[in-house]
């Protein structure tokens, strides 16, 4: 992972470099480096205070070390995995070791996520009201009656599980299926499901969660506009936010572990406009190293300190199968 996070850098870099990177490089202002630093703790505390408030949903506590770790080794199995998808598995491990029980650190997980991706699809009409040409190829009009098209499918998806009428149609799917299959399909509906009816069981708490969430989101992609202000470039603020909420929702979807290629390449084609030239590929770079990169080191101690090193000698496959035989074991006690 690491060879391929430098093999990438430098690609990313040397196809974006020219004759003037080095002279806007050396009016780097310092204090937008230490901003960056800063919008990037802020993003993890808050995102640690929205782990809080779920576990207080859930009737349960954690102290403030086993939710550190939480947040941190979501980032490192996310980096290793497609789409993200490791740091689920990571986040539920933590939980379980804090004595978080694994139905209830499941449901936990499953909100934190849904919650992420319906602030940033919400976000997107606003996004390509006020963005002309967000995605050079693509119209925004096509864009905004997608995103509208999926938060309304979203809508409708969570009423229909609530009411119950998507049970039937999953036992009727679940047939057509070898029994290993099925269970597990069925143990995904039923941890999505209690996600959900968590989300609507406090109306007022998760609304605190969604407004952390937003937060914690804004002062992650913060560190872009610190970069392109530190470099002397006039900027939008909200119009580099916008497009930092299209990438990272993309980011959710991307095939390669941790969106490695894929995100400094989505980040190039939508800020080398708004960069000094020659130094959007050194930016794309710098934004991944602080707010993914080093969580994902202090993830990866986190990680060891925890399960040990043996834990480096094992799959993510045996890691998920140990989970699902934790949830196996619960629910015979």
């Amino acid at each position: 992972m690491i060879l391929l996070v430098i093999v990438i850098s430098c690609c990313a870099i040397y196809y974006t470099v020219d004759i003037s990177t080095f002279r806007h490089l050396l009016a780097f202002k310092p204090w937008s480096i230490a901003a960056a630093i800063f919008c990037v703790a802020l993003g993890l505390f808050l995102d640690g205070m929205r782990l809080f408030e779920l576990i207080h949903i859930s009737h349960e506590k954690i102290s403030y070390s086993n939710a550190a770790k939480v947040v941190f080794g979501n980032y490192f199995l996310a980096l290793l995995t497609p789409g993200f998808s490791g740091g689920a598995v990571a986040q539920v491990m933590f939980l379980r070791h804090a004595k978080i029980p694994i139905g209830k650190a499941t449901v936990i997980v499953v909100v934190r996520t849904l919650v992420s991706i319906i602030f940033l699809f919400l976000c997107m009409p606003f996004i390509l009201l006020f963005d002309a040409g967000v995605v050079p190829w693509v119209s925004n009009i096509s864009l905004l009656v997608f995103f509208i098209a999926m938060v309304l499918a979203l809508g409708f998806l969570i009423f229909v599980i609530i009411k119950g009428y998507f049970d039937q149609l999953i036992i009727f799917i679940v047939k057509r299926f070898s029994p290993k299959k099925g269970r597990a399909i069925l143990r995904f509906y039923r941890d999505n499901k209690s996600a959900i009816f968590l989300l609507v069981s406090s109306p007022l708490d998760m609304l605190k969660v969604f407004v952390l969430s937003g937060l914690s989101l804004l002062s992650l992609y913060s560190v872009v506009p610190c970069l392109l202000v530190g470099l002397g470039a006039s900027i939008n603020w909200s119009l580099v936010l916008g497009r930092m909420i299209l990438l990272n929702l993309l980011l959710y979807f991307s095939p390669t572990p941790g969106g490695s290629g894929f995100a400094e390449g989505g980040f190039v084609i939508l800020f080398q406009s708004m960069a000094p030239v020659g130094t959007v590929g050194v930016i794309a770079v710098v934004w991944r190293l602080f707010a993914e990169y080093i969580p994902f080191l202090i993830g990866f101690y986190c990680t060891i300190k925890t399960f040990g090193r043996s834990f480096l000698g094992s799959s993510l496959e045996k890691k998920k199968a140990d989970v699902e035989k934790a949830k196996l074991q619960e629910k015979n006690r």
